[in-house]
C-alpha cells in the first residue's frame, strides 16, 4: 500500500505541475508577475497529503518571514500560503526539475562554501526585496527533528541595516505536532529516502502554520538581537504547542 500511495501522490504532484505549468509560462511571456508558482506549492503541498491550517496573521506589507526548518514541505505549505520567495543553498539550483522550478518562484540561491561570497547574497537578496515579494529565510541554515531549535545564523539578516524599504519581520512557527518525528529530515538521511518516506506514509498529515507577531527591525540594534528576538518567540510558540498546559505566549 505504501508503494500505491507514493504513485498517487507522486501522480498528483505531476498533475499540480502541469495545470500551473502553462498559465505560468504565459504570464512570463507577457513579463507579467505569475500567481503561479504560489499556486503550484499550495497544490503540491496539498498532494503529498499536507492539510495545511493558518493560526496568527500573515502580515500583508513588505516582510522577511523567519521560520524553523523541519522539512521540503516547509517549502511547500509556506511558500503556498504566503506567496514567498525562498533564500536555498546553490545546490538546490543543480538538482534536475526541482532547480528550475524553485528559480520560476525567485529562489535566491546562496553559497555556504564560498569565502567573500556575502556581499553579493546581501545585494541579490536586497534586490529580490524590491520586488514587493515576501522573503522567507530559514536561519537554523539546516532542517532540525522538530523537537527545538537550532542556533539561528544572523548573517543574511544584515540587508536590513538599514532596509531597502519599510519592511517587517515575521517569526513563523511550522508545526506538524504528533507527526513530528515521522516528518523530521535531519542527521544522515538522504533527501530521496526521505521523500519515498513521506511520500509513502499513511494518512493526511496535518500542519499548522503560527504567523507570530511581526516586529520591526528598526527596533533591533544589530542583526544578532534581530535573529534572537525571532528565534525566542518561535521557541516559546513550539514550547505552548507541545506542552499545551505551559503558560500562553506574553503579550507582544
Amino acid at each position: 500500500m505504501a508503494s500505491l500511495r507514493r504513485l498517487l501522490r507522486i501522480g498528483a504532484l505531476a498533475g499540480s505541475l502541469l495545470l500551473c505549468l502553462i498559465p505560468h509560462l504565459v504570464w512570463r511571456l507577457f513579463r507579467r508577475r505569475s500567481p503561479w508558482p504560489q499556486r503550484f506549492l499550495a497544490l503540491a503541498a496539498r498532494s503529498v497529503g499536507a492539510k495545511v491550517r493558518i493560526d496568527g496573521k500573515p502580515h500583508h506589507g513588505d516582510m522577511i518571514l523567519l521560520a524553523n526548518h523541519i522539512s521540503w514541505i516547509d517549502i511547500l505549505a509556506l511558500g503556498g500560503a504566503t506567496g514567498a520567495a525562498f533564500v536555498s543553498h546553490d545546490g538546490v539550483a543543480r538538482w534536475p526539475v526541482i532547480g528550475w522550478l524553485a528559480a520560476q518562484n525567485n529562489t535566491l540561491f546562496v553559497s555556504r562554501e564560498r569565502r567573500g561570497a556575502l556581499s553579493g547574497q546581501l545585494d541579490a537578496l536586497r534586490a529580490a526585496m524590491l520586488g514587493h515579494q515576501p522573503v522567507a529565510l530559514f536561519p537554523e541554515g539546516t532542517t532540525s527533528d522538530g523537537s527545538g531549535l537550532l542556533p539561528f545564523k544572523p548573517s543574511l539578516l544584515a540587508v536590513l541595516f538599514p532596509p531597502p524599504r519599510t519592511v517587517m519581520i515575521q517569526p513563523v512557527h511550522i508545526d506538524y505536532g504528533a507527526a513530528t518525528a515521522q516528518i523530521a529530515w535531519h542527521g544522515d538521511e538522504g533527501a530521496g529516502a526521505n521523500a519515498m518516506a513521506v511520500l509513502g506514509r499513511k494518512g493526511s498529515l496535518p500542519l499548522t502554520l503560527h504567523f507570530l507577531e511581526p516586529f520591526d527591525p528598526a527596533t533591533c540594534p544589530d542583526r544578532k538581537v534581530m535573529a534572537a528576538m525571532a528565534r525566542d518567540r518561535i521557541a516559546q510558540s513550539i514550547t505552548v504547542h507541545q506542552h499545551p498546559s505551559a503558560s500562553p505566549l506574553p503579550p507582544v
